[in-house]
């Protein structure tokens, strides 16, 4: 099991800044995160969703991506 890692460290795999994926977790985009008890808690992902919710965002044509977007 690999460690679950930050928003900071998480944002570069996707290709995006951290404000981009906290924008994103708001509003439910994005790849799944665990967050810890609290108001405060941390906000943490795993590697292996992050490589999950890219392999479901690869296209082959502009038109699936849209199609995709539009769910």
């Amino acid at each position: 099991m690999q460690e679950l890692i930050d928003t900071k460290t998480a944002a570069p795999l996707i290709g995006i800044t951290p404000a981009t994926l906290e924008n994103w977790r708001v509003r439910g985009e994005g790849p799944p995160f665990h967050k810890t008890p609290g108001r405060t808690g941390k906000v943490l992902y795993d590697p292996a969703d992050i490589a999950a919710w890219r392999e479901r965002r690869r296209f082959t044509s502009t038109a699936e991506a849209s199609a995709a977007d539009a769910y």
